[in-house]
């Protein structure tokens, strides 16, 4: 495959010296952009849309033609594993995922199969095409949920803001939660070593509701499985190059320490965390991605350029070991406007490099 014209990412990543601080975005391929709701709606549905390996090639690099970004991110979907584990993913209109078949006892989990990369292939195949297309002018991210995060749905049978299923299952019969954290955690990292055979570049864990937990719980049921899952991972490539990995736990500003001490190259970060008191705490130990309120692309592009500044002078000037990635604390949403997008993109490229003489 081609060499990468632009790896300021990856150097970011690995806290080696960059020009300028590189810039993505969480969800940057989805709805806000007019070109994917038209690809969409071509596909039919959501679902079908991720398993139809040009249109998610397709979708994956809408964004990249239109800002100059510093990676892509496939296009796909957390619950693609539990749904090649049998438990029937379809998407209600207006209510998110749901799930045909949600686990409801202990002989469920037990009889949840673990063997199902197979059913995966189509994201591989993705991966592979994608890898092509970008031809080096980006590196590729893969990506996955937390096992936490996956149980969690798979438990609810779609999203909650109560999280009482599986907070009962947790607490009510830890044995049964374990056995399924365990299973999920192996097709993990299956999935993300097999998404590095294809392509990928950068692996990224979503831990997206790993702060429901409460301070212990996070540490035993959500961590402990991402530092397993990121022990079993191929990073060290054939070629003498690294996969970096990202993980990021929405609410994860009480564990920062314990979360940079997991493996992970870098630490994504929600909105909620100050990013130069993170970099005081963890940044010499690890890169730091975020972590910027998604809201903001919603204000007037003066106020998204000023939140640019304050983010970028919050993290300071750029040392040996230093490593920072621009982000926004979680997935843009689908009613922004794209051109506040572009701005806030450009705000970065044009301010971010006095930061890194």
């Amino acid at each position: 495959m081609a060499a990468l014209k632009n790896d300021r990412f990856i150097k970011a990543l690995l806290r080696q010296p960059v020009d300028e601080t590189p810039v993505w975005l969480m969800r940057q391929a989805g709805r806000y952009l007019p070109e994917y709701r038209e690809t969409r709606a071509k596909a039919g549905d959501f679902l079908s849309l991720c398993k139809n390996t040009e249109l998610a090639t397709e979708v994956t690099l809408q964004p990249l033609a239109r800002f100059p970004l510093d990676a892509a991110i496939l296009f796909s979907d957390i619950l693609t594993i539990p749904d090649a584990m049998g438990l029937g993913l379809y998407f209600a209109e207006g209510e998110g995922p749901k799930f045909e078949r949600p686990l409801s006892s202990q002989a469920a989990i037990e009889n949840l199969p673990i063997d199902v990369l197979g059913d995966l292939q189509y994201v591989m195949d993705a991966v592979s095409m994608i890898r092509q297309v970008l031809d080096g002018s980006v590196p590729l991210i893969g990506f996955t949920g937390s096992p936490w995060t996956l149980a969690t749905y798979m438990v609810e049978g779609g999203s909650t803001r109560e999280f009482k299923k599986i907070k009962r299952l947790l607490y009510g019969n830890p044995i049964a939660m374990h056995l399924l954290l365990d299973k999920l955690a192996i097709v993990v990292t299956d999935y993300l070593n097999a998404q590095i055979e294809a392509g990928a570049q950068v692996v990224q864990i979503f831990d997206t509701w790993g702060g429901v937990l409460s301070h212990a719980s996070y540490l035993e049921f959500s961590l402990a499985y991402i530092q397993k899952i990121i022990q079993g991972l191929n990073t060290d490539r054939p070629d003498g190059s690294v996969v970096p990995v990202i993980a990021f736990t929405k609410g994860g500003g009480p564990w920062l320490d314990a979360i940079s001490e997991c493996g992970c190259h870098a630490v994504g970060l929600d909105w909620t965390v100050d990013l130069g008191a993170a970099k005081a705490q963890i940044g010499n130990k690890v890169a730091l991605q975020g972590n910027m309120d998604p809201s903001i692309l919603l204000a007037p592009i003066p106020v998204i350029e000023q939140e640019v500044k304050r983010l970028l002078t919050s993290y300071g000037q750029h040392g040996p070991g230093d490593g920072h990635i621009f982000n926004l604390g979680h997935g843009i949403t689908p009613d922004v406007d794209p051109e506040h997008a572009a701005a806030f993109i450009a705000a970065v490229k044009k301010f971010s490099p006095s930061y890194h003489l």
